[in-house]
C-alpha cells in the first residue's frame, strides 16, 4: 500500500475506530484519576484514561483500547445515557485518540463541510436542520470532530449525535419530531430534511453565528482567527488536556489551524417572520462559493 493510500485508509477507519473505543459496558467506575478525586459534577482527562461523574446518577470511565464502563445509580434517568456518552465521554474519547472536538453544528455540499459555530442557543442545530430544506445534508450536530494531522487540510469525522430541536426549532424547520430527548429537556430528537452524511469530508470554513440584521457574510481576519479557533469550550479543554502541550506547542498549533482554515461571520436576525428567508439566502450562498 502506498502511503497516501496508507493515510486514506487510516482517515476513512477513523469513525468506526471512535466507535469502538466507545463501547460501553456496566461496572466499577474509580473515584480517582491520576490520583485526583472526580467528585459528583467534574470529569478529569488523564493521559490515556478519562472519568466523567455527573450530578444525576451516571459515571464513566473511559480507558484507551478498553472502551467505556458506566456506573448507573437506581435514580438514574435512563433516557440521560445516550446524552453523557455520546457527548463529553465521545469528545474524551475523540481528543485522547489525537483528534479535536470542536463545539459546531455542519451541513455538506459538495464533497466538503461547512460547519457553524457560536455559543449555546446561537442556532447551531436549528440552522443545520433548516438547511436540510435546500437539499444540504447534515454532517454533525453540536460536535464537530477534526483530523487536524495535516493543518493544511483538515478533514471531518461525520456526526456521532443525533439532531435535537426545541419545539420551536422543529416547527420554524419543518422537520419530524422523533422521541423526546428527555423527561426534563424540552428537546426532541429530529430526523434530518436531506439526511445525514457517513463519510468523511475535508473542511471548507467555518461559520461563526452572530445576531444583527443582515444576512451578511463576512471574513475573520487577524487575531480574531486565533480567538476563534481556541474556543472557550469544554471540548476545548478535553483537547489540550489529552495533548499536554506547552503553552508555546499549543499557541503554534492554534495559530497554524487559524492561518490555514477559511473563517467567516455570518451576522443575521433571528426572529421567525424573516427565518425561511434568511435560510434559503445562506443556502444560496453556500452553494455559490461551493
Amino acid at each position: 500500500m502506498s502511503p497516501v493510500s496508507a493515510i486514506h485508509s487510516k482517515i476513512a477507519s477513523a469513525p468506526a475506530l471512535l466507535a469502538a473505543e466507545a463501547r460501553l459496558r456496566e461496572g466499577t467506575v474509580p473515584s480517582q484519576l491520576g490520583g485526583h478525586a472526580v467528585p459528583p459534577g467534574s470529569m478529569r482527562l488523564d493521559g490515556e484514561a478519562f472519568i466523567l461523574n455527573t450530578t444525576t446518577g451516571y459515571a464513566f470511565h473511559y480507558a484507551k483500547g478498553r472502551g467505556v464502563t458506566m456506573t448507573r445509580s437506581a435514580m438514574a434517568d435512563p433516557a440521560e445515557q445516550e446524552l453523557w456518552l455520546n457527548g463529553s465521554v465521545y469528545a474524551a474519547i475523540a481528543a485522547i485518540h489525537g483528534f479535536m472536538p470542536f463545539h459546531a453544528s455542519a451541513v455538506a455540499w459538495d464533497g466538503a463541510v461547512y460547519a457553524f459555530s457560536g455559543p449555546s442557543g446561537a442556532g447551531k442545530s436549528t440552522l443545520t436542520a433548516a438547511l436540510g430544506a435546500h437539499g444540504l445534508p447534515l454532517f454533525c450536530d453540536d460536535t464537530l470532530v477534526l483530523d487536524i494531522s495535516d493543518p493544511a487540510r483538515v478533514l471531518c469525522l461525520p456526526g456521532h449525535k443525533r439532531l435535537k430541536l426545541t419545539p420551536q426549532a422543529l416547527a420554524l424547520t419543518g422537520t419530524r419530531a422523533l422521541e423526546k430527548v428527555d423527561p426534563e429537556i424540552d428537546k426532541y430528537y429530529a430526523e434530518p430534511l436531506a439526511g445525514p452524511v457517513g463519510e468523511v469530508l475535508p473542511l471548507a470554513r467555518l461559520i461563526f453565528l452572530e445576531d444583527g440584521e443582515g444576512p451578511v457574510f463576512a471574513p475573520i481576519v487577524g487575531a480574531g482567527r486565533v480567538a476563534r479557533i481556541n474556543d472557550d469550550h469544554y471540548t476545548t479543554d478535553l483537547f489540550v488536556a489529552a495533548r499536554n502541550d506547552t503553552l508555546a506547542q499549543r499557541f503554534a498549533l492554534v495559530a497554524e489551524l487559524a492561518r490555514t482554515i477559511v473563517m467567516e461571520r455570518l451576522v443575521r436576525p433571528r426572529d421567525d417572520a424573516s427565518f425561511a428567508a434568511v435560510t434559503a439566502g445562506i443556502a444560496a450562498h453556500i452553494k455559490e462559493r461551493g
